[in-house]
């Protein structure tokens, strides 16, 4: 039996509320935790098959132009090597979630600099990777190529769907009595999750297994069958657990392509692992950004008008482009609004999701602004913010389905200690190191992701959960045990959960924080259909029963549930999907951020020392792994405000610092105690569970608190990220001149 809900109106019932088993929210531990860390998790490249050759991706050494020809003779020569793979369908660069709708890019198009052009294939990896190293590559460039936003060349586009405006701005700006009128800049970033691309192929006759590292199996598996032109029904993807995503395994990747024709080519098992410099050239990063702020007040703070604009780049055909300014029109108040988008039509790796895309690099730009509107107009940052939350969404005239900004603002201030902030610049100090406070807002907008999932509860009093729904480290794992768990009334040692595998029902995948929510309303559903039989067999309204420790209880009866299930199981699926609600309501999930960051006088260093980060996010279904989400996504705030930079060449675009060494992510050294607070909320227009996501919205203006820090500490204002030493030590020289 299926249960199926489309949301279209507000919960009119709390009904985890009522459950009384007592595991949703409690800080439970990973159910696969000890796998992990004792090394026994299987991951895309372990556990191999017999007769598995191995294959590495050759790749393009121009940015734009045609492949003239490839030198196999001499490479298939080499002991071990069985194949050099050319296809076609190896170019074409796979979508983003969205099958069908990639570019085809022919055999010979070339649009980047690192596109694969072959795969070379051998009986270890060693011989595959010295096969390619030496593959002679022919190509003919083009001249004139755009590589950088900036160059004269670069077609830029404006989308009429993402531009939009009220009111009069400029008008706003000119009668303004506290103005702003900046431009900000991010450079582009790197997803860097520990596990690299790696997926393992096999055919049997012509169904297609694929073991793969990859966020979103139920999308992935149609992207897959697009790429390769087969039918959807003959392809089987296996990721049961996945070592970190970040958006870059939100689509399939071109290993994953080239293992799967490579198998099928050979008739054995291919593994294709890309290494970590492969990840950085041929794995989607997050483009850079331009973006251009205006903030219009009146004598009291108060907003009247709002202008962001954007310049992101992507390569041509690309759907996707970075949706910078996702949160502006719903975050603050202000008649006025103008919001811009254009794309630059560059040949640098194709761009996509990385990390809590459009607010993790939008928010941060305009919470800087916001900060320096504070100071140009005497107010507190805190309070400038509060002054200009709005009673509803002020770009659509709609309700907010909850709001928890000004309590995660007071909350934030309040644990932080921030009326001990010194507002004048370099006010605090202790020997060479300078002292300052800085703040930021956070929001993210929540969506709901159409999701299946099967539960069991068998004849034994035990419960099965089962979902291709992916666990890329985020707790899923966790989550849907205690769902499960929770409307069932059992102990969750007695509820497996079974992840990652298209043959089970397809679920929203992991991305753009909706996984939890989306499908633990699945798990949900499929738990209330299981619980409307149990009232069956019992002959008890549904409000008569409750479960709890494996027993169910009706009146003054407390019977075991195995004897409930009379020798049966119970099979049923939920199945949710989007409705009118998400039209009705804006749905947001908001928090705050509080730093205090040290910087050095004499080198420009930067060290954040303490910070605090406030979140508010409906129903927390597991305080453990949602506390360490949050830090996570601070953490790659601090990396965004201080380190992490993608530097492309300009003369061929090809990517610099392409690994760990030189792409400088965040270490133990650079990141202090950082503190989490989880509000209690609920929105019961979000979904049943009355839960948002959270696992994005802790990077969402996480670097602005940190950069705003630093101009309270030094009296630099940092507008081009990130705020390595060199520009502040050059700020702090003109500080010093002034």
């Amino acid at each position: 039996m299926t249960r199926h809900l489309k949301v279209d109106e507000r919960a009119h019932r709390d009904r985890l509320e009522e459950m009384v088993q007592g595991v949703i929210g409690e800080p439970l531990d990973r159910p696969e935790g000890q796998l992990k860390v004792s090394g026994r998790a299987p991951y895309a490249m372990d556990d191999l098959p017999e007769g598995c050759c191995h294959g590495v991706l050759v790749r393009s050494t121009i940015a734009k132009g045609a492949l003239a020809g490839l030198d196999i003779d001499q490479v298939v020569a080499l002991p071990g090597i069985r194949a050099v793979v050319t296809d076609k369908r190896l170019t074409k660069n796979p979508a983003q979630g969205m099958a069908g709708k990639a570019p085809a890019q022919g055999p010979e198009d070339i649009i980047y600099f690192g596109q694969p052009v072959a795969l070379v294939v051998a009986d270890t990896f060693e011989q595959a990777r010295h096969g390619a190293q030496i593959l002679g590559r022919r190509f003919e460039a083009e001249s004139d190529v755009a590589l950088n936003p900036d160059d004269p060349n670069a077609e830029i586009e404006t989308p009429k769907k993402k531009q939009s405006s009220m009111g009069d701005l400029d008008k706003a700006i000119r009668e303004a009595h506290f103005a702003i009128d900046e431009t900000y800049t991010t450079p582009g970033h790197a997803s860097a999750a520990m596990e690299p691309h790696a997926s393992v192929a096999s055919w049997d006759g012509d169904k297609l297994t694929l073991h793969g590292s990859y966020q979103m199996l139920h999308f992935n598996r149609a992207e897959l069958a697009d790429a390769l032109n087969i039918d959807e029904e003959k392809v089987r993807i296996v990721a049961t657990y996945v070592g970190g995503g970040f958006g870059s395994k939100l689509g399939i990747a071109p290993e994953g392509v080239a293992a799967a024709i490579a198998s099928k080519q050979l008739g054995v098992p291919v593994a294709v692992a890309m290494t970590r410099q492969n990840v950085f050239e041929m794995v989607l990063r997050r483009s850079e950004t331009e973006q251009h702020i205006r903030l219009a007040a009146d004598e009291e703070g108060r907003l009247t008008g709002i202008g962001h604009e954007a310049l992101v780049s992507n390569v041509p055909g690309e759907k996707f482009s970075e949706p910078v300014t996702q949160a502006t029109p719903f975050l603050y108040r202000g008649e006025n609004r103008v919001i811009g988008h254009r794309i630059a039509r560059i040949h640098r790796t194709p761009a996509g999701s990385v990390r809590a895309p459009g607010e993790a690099v939008g928010l941060t730009a305009l919470e800087i602004a916001l900060d320096e509107l504070a100071v140009a107009s005497g107010l507190d940052p805190v309070e400038l913010r509060l002054r200009n939350i709005p009673d509803k969404d002020p770009s659509q005239d709609i309700p907010f389905s909850s709001h928890t900004l000004a309590e995660a603002l007071m909350t934030g201030a309040d644990r932080f200690g921030w009326k001990t902030r010194e507002p004048k610049p370099r006010s605090m100090r202790e020997g060479e190191w300078l002292i300052g406070l800085g703040m930021a807002s956070a929001a993210r907008v929540n969506m709901l992701i159409e999701s299946k999932a099967r539960v069991t509860l068998a004849r034994n009093g035990s419960a099965l959960v089962e979902t291709d729904m992916t666990d890329i480290g985020t707790g899923t794992y966790a989550v849907l045990t205690q769902v499960a768990a929770e409307m069932l009334g059992l102990p969750v040692s007695r509820v497996q959960t079974r992840l990652g595998d298209t043959d089970l029902p397809p679920a929203s995948g992991s991305g753009g924080s909706f996984g939890a929510s989306s499908n633990g309303t699945a798990v949900f559903l499929a738990c209330e259909e299981i619980r409307r039989q149990l009232c069956e067999r019992l002959e008890c309204d549904p409000d008569e029963l409750t479960l709890k420790d494996g027993h169910a209880v009706v009146g003054n009866r407390r019977i075991p549930i195995d004897e409930v299930m009379g020798g049966k199981d119970i099979v049923a699926e939920g199945h949710v999907e989007p409705g009118d609600a998400e039209d009705k309501v804006r749905q947001a999930t908001y928090g705050s951020y509080f730093a205090e960051v040290a910087v050095n006088a004499v080198t420009g260093e930067s060290r954040v020392r303490r910070m605090l980060g406030v979140f508010a996010a409906g129903r927390i279904l597991n305080a453990k792994t949602a506390r360490s989400q949050c830090i996570g996504g601070m953490t790659f705030g601090i990396g965004m405000a201080l380190t992490e930079e993608l530097i492309h060449d300009r003369r061929d675009g090809h990517i610099v610092n392409r690994d760990f060494a030189e792409y400088h992510l965040p270490v133990n050294a650079d990141v202090p105690q950082i503190e989490v607070v989880l509000l209690e909320e609920r929105d019961p227009w979000a979904n049943p569970l009355q839960a948002k996501g959270i696992g994005e919205l802790g990077i969402c203006g996480a670097a602005a608190a940190v950069v705003n820090a630093i101009y309270n500490a030094t009296g630099v204002r940092i507008r081009h990220l990130p705020a390595t030493l060199d520009k502040v030590l050059s700020g702090l020289e003109d500080e010093d001149q002034s």
